[in-house]
């Protein structure tokens, strides 16, 4: 997709510009339905330091691998969205933050059969890293304004699955799988994370202390044999008011990456 054709297609919605790694990059997204936020930032922040080549599947406007490609010069990305005008989006937030030359957007669905995504250009055994922040509802956010921007947020149990196995068969041998998700959808996960990968990590996190989960991270080699591991619950915000324990504050500030 080039630029002057991500222009005509974003051109009738209302965007607003916000700065993520403490105005390190600039994200523009729609004022309306979902929004990119922490959520994002986290899962590109948990790509490991090491990698070279990253898929991200339902990309959105891009927020996840702009911010593991801010952070790692030795990156290259895929972004695979479905929605025609939110991979529009993530093309001019590339060339905003002048990422064009290391990354492209497919607009493709990624649970399309095999065929079409290896027309579409996805090599199979090929990513060092493969990403993904699957469609949830999540009652805080609102819900979204139209059907399309509806599919970008809800997800049927089954579909879940269809996630796993793309992310699988895209990976390279070795390579990570890493999503990010609600609490609620853990047991999904892990039953379609065991089936494919080995050394399986859970990360969950807490609003706060002595809180239950809001959101769990799930990483998975593929090839690997070592066990699952489930890692000690985090929380981000400090017991009082909105503030950020000094580990997520450095994440959101742009001034760490997430070590799990």
């Amino acid at each position: 997709m080039s630029l002057d054709e991500a222009t005509d297609l974003v051109k009738q919605q209302t965007l607003t510009r916000d700065a993520f790694l403490g105005g390190r990059l600039t994200v523009s997204q729609p004022e309306k339905g979902f929004r990119a936020g922490l959520d994002s930032v986290l899962l590109g922040a948990a790509v490991r330091d090491n990698t070279h080549s990253l898929l991200d599947l339902g990309a959105g406007v891009g927020t996840a691998s702009l911010v593991a490609l801010a952070d790692l010069p030795q990156l290259a990305a895929t972004l695979v969205e479905a929605d025609p005008a939110m991979a529009a989006i993530a093309v001019l937030n590339l060339a905003g933050n002048q990422m064009s030359g290391r990354a492209k957007v497919l607009t493709l669905d990624l649970t399309a059969p095999g065929r079409l995504r290896a027309a579409a250009g996805l090599a199979t055994d090929h990513f060092a890293t493969v990403i993904a922040n699957p469609p949830f509802f999540d009652p805080g956010r609102g819900s979204a304004p139209s059907s399309a921007r509806a599919g970008a947020r809800h997800m049927q149990d089954e579909a879940l699955d269809r996630w796993v196995k793309t992310a699988a068969t895209h990976a390279a041998p070795g390579g990570e799988v890493i999503f990010i998700h609600v609490a609620e959808a853990l047991p999904l996960l892990l039953a379609a994370f065991t089936r494919r990968f080995g050394a399986v990590t859970v990360l969950p996190l807490l609003p706060r202390d002595g809180e239950a989960a809001s959101r769990v991270l799930v990483r998975g080699i593929k090839g690997s044999r070592a066990p699952f591991a489930l890692l000690a619950a985090r929380a981000m915000h400090q017991a009082v008011g909105r503030g950020f324990h000094l580990e997520f504050d450095a994440i959101f500030r742009g001034a760490a990456r997430l070590i799990w």
